[in-house]
């Protein structure tokens, strides 16, 4: 009889070990922030890091709104700037920058900024350093936040791994992003954290395919540790690297690319676009959105992301993914009309001579697949579009859109009982 106690004892224990093993997860580290007690319940959020990558010219203006709707939520998020600043009573931004070589940051131009702002705190900050700047093929050289910023990239890997070592997935956003969470962890979850993985909207530049760094990006651990690694066998050479060009998202896709991590690419799901500005109905890269969850957007300004926070409270208790059908319906759809005066829709197209706003639509009526126009009053010249924008106020344009063809073309690509997938 003891020998079987022994047995049954024996059994019964191997048995608690394997239910532990197959049943309890590896306990995460404390979270980085707490969050009110209103917040749904993710466990797979213990093992994220979300980083908002800012700067001085633009965190105190464009943060605090996703401290309140993006971030609310997220219990391990972390602010990478360069300059520490205070941006509620619970979180302050991380010098990103700190780790870079003296020389590099005392002797650079891109750093003038930079010294200024560390020796006298934002006061130190000129009308030229606001300057926003238009966005051209290279950027933004004329600004001296975004030239500062391309710094960022790569040392913000070993800042996230430092912060928190056991995160699975890194996820990396801009002040003017938007992130979708419900979505963005059905998305993971169909994914393997063991897996070197980098994920994002797929750009190019020469011959090298990047994630770009404003639709936002996500690294598993094992992708972040290999990069970092790299890194550190030629500090100096990747400096020198990140000097010579413009764009700091590339440069971040060639350190993977070099320890051969390719980019998973990650559209339509990741956008570049606001949601004004997107196109539902169109194939890019053989895919439509229509079905495809919304992961992200970018470009978005404070009223943007305070809309895109409303959508997902009306859409709480929807079934399933939010895709984009349900953003254009909720977002889009509502903010076109026949005529709007005063207001530029964005339209681009070839340039026509008419006599009035009627005549401009009839040539619009006359084009098979044509979806919006433009009428501009002081040229006499229309403009037509086979895609569709919101656009914003313009004195002296009117804009129009066909609604009974974009309603029928919504109507035509269903209600998404197929969700798509990346």
């Amino acid at each position: 009889m003891p020998r079987l106690r022994r047995l049954l004892f024996g059994s019964l224990l191997a048995l608690c070990l394997l239910y532990t093993l197959y049943h309890h997860r590896t306990p995460s580290s404390p979270p980085l922030q707490a969050i009110p007690p209103d917040c749904p319940s993710h466990p797979d959020l213990s093992d994220i890091l979300v980083i908002l990558k800012t700067g001085v010219t633009e965190s105190r203006d464009k943060v605090p709104i996703h401290l309140t709707t993006t971030l609310r939520c997220i219990p391990n998020h972390a602010l990478f700037s360069d300059y520490i600043e205070p941006l509620s009573p619970s979180i302050s931004t991380h010098d990103v920058l700190a780790s870079l070589s003296p020389a590099l940051i005392a002797t650079h131009p891109d750093f003038d900024l930079y010294r200024r702002v560390q020796a006298h705190g934002p006061t130190a900050l000129t009308p030229a350093d606001l300057n926003p700047d238009i966005n051209t093929p290279i950027g933004k050289p004329n600004n001296p936040g975004w030239k500062l910023d391309k710094w960022k990239f790569l040392p913000m890997l070993d800042e996230a791994l430092a912060l928190k070592p056991d995160a699975k997935w890194y996820v990396f956003m801009e002040a003017d992003t938007y992130i979708l969470w419900d979505n963005l962890l059905a998305w993971l979850r169909r994914l393997n954290p063991k897996d070197a993985i980098y994920l994002g909207n797929q750009m190019q530049i020469v011959d090298a395919i990047f994630a770009h760094g404003g639709s936002g990006f996500i690294l598993s651990r094992p992708a972040v540790v290999k990069a970092v690694e790299h890194r550190k066998r030629s500090r100096d050479g990747w400096e020198r690297a990140v000097g010579e060009h413009w764009a700091g998202d590339c440069m971040l896709g060639i350190l993977l690319q070099d320890v051969g991590i390719e980019l998973t690419w990650g559209w339509p799901m990741l956008q570049i676009a606001p949601p004004g500005e997107m196109d539902y109905f169109d194939l890019g890269y053989e895919r439509r959105p229509w079905c495809y969850p919304a992961v992200s957007f970018h470009h978005l300004d404070g009223d943007g992301i305070r809309e895109l926070d409303a959508m997902e409270r009306t859409l709480k208790g929807k079934k399933g993914p939010v895709v984009y059908r349900d953003v254009f319906l909720n977002v889009m759809r509502p903010q076109l009309r026949d005529v709007r005066t005063d207001w530029d829709n964005l339209v681009e197209g070839e340039a026509v001579s008419v006599t009035s706003f009627a005549a401009c639509r009839g040539v619009c009526s006359r084009e098979a697949l044509c979806l919006q126009y433009a009428y501009n009053e002081t040229t006499s010249e229309c403009r037509t579009s086979t895609a569709l924008a919101v656009g914003h106020p313009q004195p002296g344009l009117s804009a129009g859109w066909m609604m009974d063809r974009i309603d029928a073309m919504a109507d035509s690509l269903g209600e998404c009982d197929e969700i798509s997938w990346i």
